[in-house]
């Protein structure tokens, strides 16, 4: 049985077999491989969500298998029950349960307590499906991801967080460019150049992305944030305009997890410019998730 509950707890050679596995399966196209036919997925969501529901939906669905959807207010979740009771009842129906919600150690928990493989959708601490679609967007464009500087710009959530758990793993440079109030833990930090990534973090959005490959940013504000003037105060000089793109490497791209929130953290031009990757970025979550649920199933 294997979970996938964030990239640091991935040795580097399974996060290469993913995605090597979803740039097989982007090559071959959306046609239907029944390799999972017989098991069913559920999902599981606390928030709103539309790449993430559709594109596991996708991806289950092309790999022969099907697809349960519920809310935590469907759900005896949302009346009490327990997440430990919850992941042994529905390890008795299904064959993995995807979870979008924002406790992580919820999730833990839930994983510690199910019997079938279970899929981190995103938390408030980690997104690496993700990061495991736009690592598949780097390399489609630019090549191995281990020679490249991927540039953050803005919040450091859980997807800033994630992509440094993939420096550490995959040997590329991280440049963060934060807030300091709103700034990955220098614990983190600390560790990750521990653990051998080349991290640089600054609060200039412009020594980050100078002749930088990649440029990421996030919204301002995400689910359960509830300081949003603050925020807007904080990061608008973070937001990633024409001016910011410029500094970058004549090839770089730009990327963003969706939704974006257009004239905070990114820019019209930007958004629909030549170097942007976004649109690309999420399709590739199909492949991703397929990707994923494979080695889930230990069928790659």
């Amino acid at each position: 049985m294997r979970h996938f509950l964030d990239i640091a707890s991935n040795e580097a050679a399974t996060l290469r077999t993913i995605l090597d596995k979803a740039h097989r399966l982007k090559a071959a196209g959306r046609t239907a491989v029944p390799v999972l036919s017989g098991n069913t997925l559920a999902m599981l969501f606390e928030r709103p969500s539309t790449r993430t529901r559709f594109s596991f939906d996708l991806a289950m669905r092309e790999m022969g298998g099907d697809t349960i959807v519920a809310s935590g207010a469907e759900m005896q979740l949302g009346r009490g029950e327990s997440m430990a009771d919850t992941a042994r009842v529905l390890s008795r129906y299904v064959d993995a349960v995807m979870i979008r919600m924002l406790d992580h150690d919820d999730l833990l928990t839930f994983a510690e307590n199910a019997t079938v493989p279970v899929i981190n959708g995103l938390t408030r601490r980690s997104h690496p499906c993700q990061i495991i679609a736009d690592l598949m967007t780097i390399e489609e464009r630019l090549g191995a991801i281990g020679e490249r500087t991927v540039a953050w710009v803005g919040d450091g959530n859980n997807v800033a967080t994630t992509f440094l758990e993939a420096a550490e793993r995959l040997g590329f440079k991280m440049r963060l460019a934060m807030p300091v109030d709103f700034a990955i833990p220098e614990s983190r930090i600390i560790a990750a150049r521990t653990a051998g990534a080349e991290v640089t973090v600054t609060t200039s959005p412009a020594e980050a992305v100078n002749g930088a490959d990649v440029v990421v940013t996030d919204a301002w504000v995400s689910m359960g944030d509830e300081d949003e003037e603050r925020r807007r105060e904080t990061f608008g000089p973070y937001q990633v305009d024409e001016a910011l793109m410029g500094k970058a490497a004549p090839e770089a791209i730009f990327l963003h997890c969706l939704p974006a929130h257009r004239g905070e953290e990114v820019t019209d031009a930007v958004m629909d410019g030549p170097r942007s990757a976004v649109f690309d970025e999420a399709e590739n979550r199909v492949h991703a998730q397929k990707a994923v649920l494979a080695w889930c199933f230990g069928v790659i």
